[in-house]
């Protein structure tokens, strides 16, 4: 009889799994659908079986949207769906979203006349368009993020995104920024871990030009710790040894945040690539150097699991809690999640998600 190993026997359960969700996560969406325009999500109260200490505060304020993926699948919502979406975030105290990005390769979120020229693809819906009038009906904030032409991730270098970015916050702008209450900042999407003494001047020319085009809007930055979950999408790994330190990241952040004082106004650390019980050592670095620059201290707490081989899927409640007791710790300033719509979303294609959803309203007691 062939042998199986672990990772082909998970791979062929996630597999199984994912095709069982189909159905389920279909019959939840359209129970949803009918009598929309009477939309009431199900009352949650305290669970009367939860051994922690009830949360008082630092709940998810804020989700990042991610429209333009290279490793999560796509749900296919249209604005039925994403209309339904926005009343769950809120339902939870969401007041925030931020389109990670606003294009990834070839594939764009709005039909921007100078990244079609560059080669890439009409989108069959203006989805900046869409989630603009949608947090306006919600009372939300929206925050646009910036173009990933990918070429850092083949090279290394930020200069190309500053250099495609130049025109594509101007057009953005003039398109939305004025005709939208809505527009609430700016995220600055390129993704970094590591001093190496260029980042900084990519960082602080996109920074520079979001705030001068808008009178001000705010920026912000979700960098990776560079801990020992920090392996690639693509890796069977889910660990590795070679981990930064804590005293170096304190150092390069230092230099970072320097650097990037005047134009970048929050930065929320992703929380997944460090370990649980380094959560506090790390949060308390992170919040020390941005107190020192008068940077807003925010949480990325990343709603899906980084300990599984499988990526990417919805992650245990236990962790998500920890992660978001350690940041109330440590004094920080607003929590956000990536994200909302595939990993706590009650009409996720995943059906983990709807149960993550009723377990964060328990914990903190929202009906």
């Amino acid at each position: 009889m062939k042998k199986t190993n672990r990772r082909e026997f998970l791979k062929k359960a996630a597999l199984t799994g994912a095709s069982a969700l189909v159905a389920p996560s279909i019959l939840s969406a359209s129970a949803a659908t009918s009598g929309s325009d009477n939309f009431s999500p199900e009352p949650a109260g305290r669970g009367g079986n939860l051994i922690v200490p009830p949360a008082q505060e630092l709940r998810i304020s804020g989700t990042f949207i991610d429209e333009i993926s290279h490793d999560i699948p796509h749900q296919n919502w249209g604005e039925k769906e994403w209309d339904r979406d926005f009343r769950y975030m809120k339902n939870i105290g969401i007041d925030t979203v931020i389109m990670i990005r606003s294009g990834y390769r070839k594939f764009i979120t709005f039909p921007s006349e100078y990244l079609r020229k560059q080669g890439c693809y009409m989108p069959s819906v203006d989805l900046v368009d869409m989630f603009l009038r949608l947090a306006q009906k919600h009372g939300m904030k929206f925050w646009f993020g910036l173009y990933d032409s990918g070429k850092y991730w083949d090279t290394g270098d930020l200069n190309h995104e500053v250099e495609c970015n130049k025109y594509v916050i101007e057009e953005v702008w003039n398109k939305y920024g004025s005709r939208y209450d809505s527009f609430g900042g700016w995220y600055l999407s390129g993704e970094i871990s590591r001093s190496t003494g260029k980042e900084m001047g990519a960082f602080h020319a996109m920074g520079k030009q979001c705030k001068d085009v808008s009178g001000g809007l705010p920026t912000f930055i979700s960098p990776w710790i560079d801990g020992k979950k920090a392996v690639s999408a693509a890796s069977g790994q889910i660990t590795r040894e070679d981990a930064v330190s804590i005293q170096q990241h304190e150092k390069e952040w230092d230099e970072i945040f320097d650097g990037i004082k005047d134009v970048v106004d929050a930065c929320a650390f992703q929380d997944g690539h460090i370990d649980y019980d380094e959560l506090d050592a790390f949060f308390s670095v992170n919040k020390k150097l941005a107190d020192k620059y008068g940077i807003q201290c925010w949480t990325n707490a990343e709603s899906f699991d980084r300990d599984m081989p499988i990526k990417f899927l919805p992650i245990k409640f236990d962790k998500l809690r920890m992660k978001l007791e350690a940041a109330a710790r440590c004094g920080y300033d607003k929590a956000i999640t990536f994200e909302f719509s595939h990993f706590m979303s009650p009409q996720s294609a995943y059906l983990q998600a709807g149960h993550l959803y009723d377990r964060y309203k328990e914990y903190f007691g929202i009906k």
